[in-house]
């Protein structure tokens, strides 16, 4: 099975792979995206599994043996902008390595077993993350998710057809394989794990006001410039989310006019805050929003925050963890926590029973081209998912 996982994993290496980064730009609905959804069902076909999808682009490849509740594994396709090869695509490779190898060890299961794949769960283009698990869950309407625009004002309705899924209707238990993004697997020295819950997150557009002007003429206090709110705005979320031991990372920015000789007239940034618990969310957010808005009054410029979706704690069945962490023949996979938002999030707050596996990443960094997972990690894991596939389908 070594072989079939290498092969997979090089004919995806070059998809939207940036020559001068080192990155993958695989947003949704673009065309390398699309070339990995072609070979998601090209593999599907390879292996007898019968393809479904719905109105939203979710696809999920059934090994139709046995009845009653399924269970479905795999992961997303997409990438963040100039990404890492592994958040997404491993979980997607080592559930077909898993189907592969429980098929070699002689494995029937008694229930149904499903590979899927969720569309824009990285929220890239559409600027929602998991967004695709969002509609086949109906977390969030096809009515509100149509008017979702990317950053060139094209709008989803508008390169999908949107309606209904019912890809989930028939799911008992949901398994996704995810690399680790952070060290906790390193500093334990395990090369899998399983997660325990996944910390609560939003993002937050920050739209600060003031006037335009000449950057010569115009003297220092007679400015109304929005850049310096921000800027002020930035190092409090840095010393408030040090102060409370939590997370606020402003990674986007717009600026108007965006010019070098004039002071803009508007900022436009995004925040991402991820806390221990909703309610430190909240207060983070409070916070720094406040400390914000005294800035702006004294810079003679307005804020107006807009929180653009926030995602609440997502505690995953610890019975079913254990039941996936424990009684291995080399011993029990650790039980972690994670700050970082995924599918299996959007399917476990919707009630369906819902489990994680992380593959050890030797840097911890991801969402960069930097993101490493070593291939023998990358096997010991897809035994343990075909181990759980096994466990639960039976």
């Amino acid at each position: 099975m070594p072989d079939d996982f290498e092969r997979m994993w090089a004919d995806l290496a070059p998809v939207g792979r940036s020559a001068s980064s080192g990155g993958y730009f695989r947003q949704p609905f673009t065309s390398p995206e699309r070339e990995l959804a072609v070979w998601f069902e090209e593999q599907c076909v390879a292996r007898g599994l019968r393809i479904e999808g719905d109105d939203f682009g979710n696809v999920v490849g059934w090994w139709d043996t046995g009845s009653g509740p399924a269970v479905v594994t795999g992961s997303h396709l997409d990438s963040v902008l100039d990404g890492g090869a592994y958040d997404g695509p491993l979980g997607v490779v080592s559930a077909f390595a898993a189907i592969d190898l429980m098929r070699a060890r002689g494995v029937v299961p008694t229930r149904p077993v499903g590979v899927s794949v969720f569309v824009e769960e990285e929220g890239s283009r559409f600027g929602l993350a998991c967004l695709g698990s969002r509609l086949a869950t109906g977390a969030i309407s096809w009515s509100d998710a149509r008017e979702l625009r990317d950053r060139d004002g094209v709008a989803l309705g508008d390169v999908v057809p949107g309606g209904s899924s019912s890809l989930l209707a028939a799911v008992g238990t949901f398994v996704e394989l995810h690399v680790e993004q952070g060290r906790d697997l390193v500093d334990r020295g395990e090369a899998v794990g399983v997660a325990s819950e996944i910390w609560p997150h939003g993002r937050y557009r920050f739209d600060f006001t003031g006037a335009a002007n000449h950057a010569g003429t115009t003297r220092m206090e007679d400015r109304a410039d929005p850049m310096l709110t921000y800027a002020m705005t930035v190092l409090a979320a840095n010393k408030q989310a040090r102060l409370a031991g939590q997370r606020a990372t402003f990674g986007r920015v717009s600026v108007e006019p965006n010019g070098t000789n004039a002071v803009p007239s508007r900022v436009t940034a995004w925040l991402d805050a991820r806390c221990s618990t909703d309610a430190a969310l909240a207060s983070l957010v409070e916070v720094i929003s406040g400390q914000a808005s005294d800035r702006a009054s004294r810079d003679d410029t307005s804020l107006v925050v807009t929180a653009e979706s926030v995602s609440s704690s997502v505690a995953f069945d610890p019975v079913l963890a254990a039941a996936v962490a424990t009684d291995h023949e080399g011993g029990d996979w650790p039980i972690i926590a994670t700050q970082a938002g995924h599918d299996a999030g959007i399917l476990c707050a919707a009630g369906i029973p819902t489990a994680m596996l992380f593959v050890r990443n030797p840097t911890g960094i991801s969402h960069s081209p930097l993101e490493q997972a070593s291939i023998a990690d990358c096997l010991v894991g897809v035994s343990a998912l075909a181990d759980t596939l096994e466990r639960l389908a039976r």
